[in-house]
Formats: C-alpha cells, structure tokens, sequence
C-alpha cells in the first residue's frame, strides 16, 4: 500500500530532532511527529519534554569511553549546525571537574584521565593553590584538585539546539507536525501512528520520546527504563553576583560521599530576561511508572524536600551566593540498566526504539540522532557505532 512517510520519528526533543535532521539528508520521506514546549507549563494536562531549559553542560571528558565518543563525535558537527541553521546554541565556557585526588584509574576522575589520554583530550590538571586561584568563585576543599577541559567545552542552549535541528530537518525536506502521537500500531505492511485528529502511515518508526517512551502505546513492549525525578535550583543573579561569577565554567564537583556531587551551569540568561545560575545533585527519590504522575511532576516546582540540600550545597562552594533569590525547577531522567542509550528495533521490524540519556545525553544528543537515522536506513548499527552496547533491553 503507499504510505503517507517512509519513516515517522516521534519525540520532537534533542534525539528525535537530530534524527530527523540527519534521515531528511539520507532519504525522502520524512516526518517528525511532537508537540511544542506548552506555553503554560503548570496548566498543561499533555506530556513535556525535558529540554525545556537554556544551558546543559557539554564536554568530552568522561569516565566512558563510550560516552566520551558520543561527545565528542558531536562537539565536531556544532559549529555546522550553528552556521547552516543560523542558530548559536554552544557557549564554549570550558568545563571544570574539581574532586579529591584520584588513584590511577579508579572513581570517575581516575578512568576520566585514562580516557582523556586514550582520546588526546585537552585537559589541564590544577592542584590545590592553583585551583583556589583560578576559579575564586568556589570555595573548594583546600585538597581538591581540578581538571579543566578549555576548549570544546562549556554549555549548549537545548532549546535553541532542538530549534536549529529541527530548522535544518525542514530545509531537507522532512514534515513537522505539532501533535501528540496516542498509538503506534504495526498493521504488518506498514505502521499506523495514531495522532488526535487522523493516523498517519509509515513503512518505519523511531519512537524517541525520552521519559514518556513507555506511554501512550508508543511501542509493542515497554522498554527497561527508570524515569526519576531530578530537582534543580536556579539562584537569580544580580550586578554583584554577575561580576563575581560571570566567566566561570561550566563545574561538577565531586565530594567524599555520592550525594556531594553537584553539576553547575554558568550564569545564562533565561526567557524571563533575569539572569540565573544552576545547580543540581544525583538524588533521586521519586520514580515514575505511570503518565499521570510524571505529568504531575512536570507541572510542580521540584521537590521541596531536595531544595534545602542543594541550596546548603551551593552556599558551601559558593558563598557569595548568600542573599540571592532562589528557585527550584523539576527535570526527568531516563536510566537504563545498560548505563547506554538504546537504539535497535523493538519485536516489530518496522519500530524501533531511540532513548534512554541517562542524564548525560544532551551534549551528545547529535550523534545519538545520527545513529537513529543510521538505524533506520541500515536496518542495525555496526560495531563502529556501538550496535552492541546499544541494544533495547525489554521488559
């Protein structure tokens, strides 16, 4: 029978987008099915996506080679899609990692500077003194070292990123559709995908809806996925705060204990015209297994219960953030147990499955796109592109 797409790919967020823009430069026949950001986040009964935000931090050192890669292979392709699309999204502010001193090879920080050899990664090693003077802003353990990645590092504005590539899919020739899609259905031939108003056909699918994957009937069987809750607090800068931490890096800083590691984002202007400075930790104490709550979720203003300790946190690196006002902001993350992404086909031929960031893949989220679009052409991703370690696991 014909078809309306030969592939439709559903979740219009930082990996669906990228896979559109990469498949409408492979074939014809494109869509991308999903709703825009809701102009009225606590009225809104429809699902969300998780790049609603202005800086995530991107970098290639990493204690993952795998991630590392991913990083790195799409750091390579940003200042292409800034120029085609006319769109800037990267602020190359550099990236500091600041914990107690590793052992060779071990915790994070250990494997991260095997890594960082293995790939030629330019990473500066600061010890204690020289950390303290310069980065004056934080206010570190005095046996903390650092580990700054300058170059091909700092923050991406996902929302501007998910623009540009969804600008770039358009110029290739892909359909974008502002809906909700309710249902995938392989019909045998083909694949139906069930929006509000009408059903489209396809000869494939991707379904790349990062935390609301598992819902709305999306794919035969749900993938093993752990979508938790994440609260994040943003410090409302003034004159003062903005001359003191105005050129600091992006940071993550580790501690002594898990739930002492923190990621930080520079100061970034947000829609509202103020300008704010983030920070988040690992906790996760909520688990989403069902669309109301998450929804729920999507709509409050984070966990109160995390706020305290991340503002006791922030005040403890960076005391000269005392008298700010502060808020609070909830955020998802997708986990597999896999700690990879999955990209491979569901039971069905003609469905396969692309999430699972595991709350490092906004940096990376172009190349996860590529191999989406990969996928889809090939049929499968070969060694080189992780084929293996990217393998859907299913519940």
């Amino acid at each position: 029978m014909t078809v309306d797409f030969k592939v439709i790919i559903i979740g219009r967020g930082m990996m669906g987008a990228a896979a559109a823009r990469h498949l409408s430069g492979m074939i014809d026949g494109v869509a991308l099915i999903g709703p825009r950001e809701p102009a009225e986040r606590k009225s809104h009964d429809g699902v969300f996506a998780s790049h609603y935000d202005e800086a995530r931090i991107t970098r290639t050192f990493d204690d993952n080679l795998v991630w590392a890669t991913l990083a790195a292979r799409s750091l390579d392709r940003y200042a292409e899609i800034e120029a085609t699309s006319g769109i800037s999204f990267f602020t190359e502010a550099g990236c500091l990692f600041a914990g107690p001193p590793p052992s060779p090879g071990q915790g994070y920080l250990g494997r991260a500077l095997d890594i960082a050899n293995t790939l030629n990664i330019g990473v500066e090693t600061l010890e204690p003194a020289a950390l303290s003077d310069r980065f004056p802003q934080f206010s570190l353990n005095g046996s903390f070292k650092g580990y700054f990645e300058r170059h091909r590092a700092g923050h991406v504005n996902p929302r501007a990123l998910v623009k540009a590539q969804v600008v770039l899919a358009e110029a290739g020739g892909a359909t974008v559709l502002d809906a909700t899609v309710t249902g995938v259905e392989d019909a045998g031939t083909h694949v139906e995908v069930t929006v509000s108003d009408r059903v489209y056909t396809a000869e494939k699918v991707l379904v790349a809806a990062g935390g609301f994957t598992n819902f709305n009937q999306l794919l035969p069987s749900p993938v093993d996925t752990r979508v938790s809750a994440r609260t994040v607090v943003f410090y409302e800068l003034g004159e003062r705060e903005l001359s003191l931490f105005g050129d600091m890096p992006s940071s993550i800083i580790f501690g002594d204990r898990d739930e002492d590691h923190v990621y930080i984002l520079p100061p970034v202007r947000y829609p509202d015209g103020k300008t704010y400075l983030k920070l988040g930790g690992d906790t996760e104490a909520r688990i989403f297994d069902n669309l109301e709550d998450i929804g729920a979720w999507f709509r409050s203003d984070g966990d109160p219960a995390e706020l305290d300790p991340l503002v006791a946190k922030a005040l403890e690196l960076m005391p000269a953030l005392a008298g700010c006002p502060v808020t609070a902001a909830p955020c998802i993350a997708s986990f597999t147990p896999t700690a990879y992404p999955y990209a491979g086909f569901t039971d069905s031929p003609r469905i396969a499955v692309l999430t699972g960031g595991n709350f490092v893949a906004a940096k990376s989220s172009d190349e996860l796109g590529r191999l989406g679009a990969v996928l889809m052409t090939r049929g499968r991703l070969g060694d080189g592109d992780f084929g293996r370690e990217f393998a859907p696991v299913f519940r």
